[in-house]
């Protein structure tokens, strides 16, 4: 499951089937600003089968420090994708533990009495100029979890959906993550 030091920038990368990336040229703050000057290192990774969905954990570092992208694979191909620094992964981590007891305290779902806006539980991230929102909902398909990303100076949403079904699943993914990597964002 470990890929260490294959110094995959992660834009060219098989595993995510390059064929279907979206936006793939675009860099976020963890990468530098530079593409030409972004070395990037891949520390490890691993994949998740969530109902029809993959999902990919890769750590990696570069010269602001470690981080996870978490990558979001669609059966039909559609590639989305969030950055959280090792500090953020780990109260993400902690999130996900309370959401799934939440999850699990919920009867079976009631189409016919869905809230408005689907929300059923709610929270919030803060890391320096990253907003993280975190969204269990429930439409006609079932639960999932909604993470957002936003870059406060005007950047791009980032989101992923992580069917309910599997937030304990990905939490301890996440966990065996950081605790082979820790929860400090400098390499």
């Amino acid at each position: 499951m470990s890929d260490l030091g294959s110094g995959d920038d992660g834009m060219s990368g098989s595993k995510y089937n390059a064929s279907n990336m979206e936006g793939s040229s675009s860099r976020n703050d963890f990468e530098s600003g530079k593409a030409s000057s972004a070395v990037e290192q891949e520390l490890a990774t691993k994949m998740l089968q969530i109902q029809s969905k993959r999902f990919y954990l890769d750590v990696k570092q570069n010269r602001r420090g470690r981080f996870i992208k978490v990558a979001e694979i669609g059966a039909d191909g559609r590639r989305s994708q969030i950055y959280l620094a090792l500090s953020t992964a780990a109260e993400f981590r902690d999130h996900l533990s309370s959401f799934s007891d939440y999850y699990a305290s919920l009867g079976p779902p009631n189409t016919d009495n869905l809230p408005e806006d689907g929300k059923l539980k709610s929270e919030m991230m803060i890391k320096d100029n990253r907003r993280y929102y975190l969204d269990l909902k429930e439409n006609a398909r079932g639960r999932f979890l909604r993470v957002s990303q936003t870059i406060t100076r005007g950047g791009p949403r980032s989101q992923i959906a992580l069917p309910a079904q599997g937030m304990i699943e990905f939490r301890d993914a996440l966990t065996d993550l950081l605790e082979e990597f820790g929860a400090n964002d400098t390499g």
